[in-house]
């Protein structure tokens, strides 16, 4: 039977959506399943984990140097641990593609990256070339498994669980060639852009930073994140952590509003996964309207508008 590892993502307080989705990949898989939680002051977060549906053990391990998400203070701790396990599972984010590498090299094995379905246990689907292919991968018999998962292709697992949390002791020190310095975050009331279940996104076609005021405007009234083409982040509209795409961040929400989006492969392979897509467009051949559940050919400084105005 399976054992299977999920590395905890978090802030300190707030346990992220993608752990959450992680435990449904994991379910799908079988078998028994923790989750390892590292960092240090973080018992809120060890009962979040623990009121996760189908989880059976939270392990809390916490010290000074893994006080924040630094990979190579993190994965020594991963790899302690994965000795125990068949599956080691973390999320394909910014945090995951960061950690999770480096723990499967210094485990000795490949990783399987943006893990989407699962066939078996050894088994699984994930994309590439932007999407328009998908190919089966599978692991050697009695392989470790060390994957990424797809966050955009998963449910968020239930609450209503009640694990065991258990106190570890860290094994390893801190890493000396490297050391975290700060976090520079835009703090922002809106939904993170990757766990929001609407996003408003504009394009280029916005003209200017100013002009993202409609955008910020709808998505406030909505309570929705707000996302941004590649052209427009590359325009100095907005700052580049709001690009969504396959060079930025990939989201399945479940209504995503695209203002002045022509819809690049790139950008469509971000939120194809997206429940309904409604695009606005002034160009009839817009490629987006290929994938949009409901288009409308318009202004978009006259249909945003007149949205608001039925939204009262």
């Amino acid at each position: 039977m399976s054992k299977i590892l999920i590395v905890a993502e978090h802030d300190g307080h707030t346990l992220n959506l993608s752990t959450a989705k992680c435990v449904s990949c994991a379910k799908a898989i079988g078998g028994d399943i923790d989750i390892v939680v590292l960092g240090q002051g973080h018992d809120a977060v060890g009962v979040q984990a623990a009121a996760l549906a189908g989880v059976s053990r939270v392990l809390m391990i916490s010290a000074a140097h893994l006080a924040h998400p630094l990979a190579a203070n993190w994965a020594p701790e991963l790899l302690q641990l994965a000795a125990d396990y068949t599956h080691v599972i973390g999320p394909s984010t910014t945090m995951g593609k960061d950690l999770m590498p480096r723990v499967a090299a210094l485990a000795g094995v490949n990783q399987f990256s943006d893990v989407m379905e699962v066939l078996n246990a050894q088994s699984f689907r994930r994309p590439i070339y932007a999407g328009n292919a998908i190919i089966d991968v599978k692991a050697a018999e009695g392989q470790k498994i060390v994957m990424t998962v797809r966050t955009a292709s998963w449910p968020a697992t239930g609450s209503g669980g009640n694990a065991v949390v258990e106190q570890r002791t860290a094994h390893g020190t801190a890493a000396g060639h490297s050391r975290y310095v700060a976090l520079n975050s835009a703090g922002s009331e809106r939904p993170d852009l990757q766990g929001a279940s609407k996003v408003v996104s504009g394009g280029r076609a916005l003209g200017s930073a100013e002009g993202f005021a409609l955008i910020y405007r709808l998505a406030d009234k909505l309570g929705a994140g707000v996302g941004a083409s590649r052209a427009a982040v590359d325009a100095g509209y907005v700052p580049s952590d709001m690009q969504v795409g396959q060079t930025g961040k990939i989201i399945a929400p479940d209504l995503y509003l695209a203002f002045g989006i022509s819809g690049a492969i790139q950008h469509i392979t971000g939120i194809k996964d997206s429940r309904t897509i409604v695009a606005v467009n002034k160009d009839a051949e817009a490629p987006i309207f290929e994938i949009a559940d409901i288009g409308l050919v318009g202004d978009l400084f006259t249909v945003i508008p007149e949205i608001e105005a039925l939204l009262g």
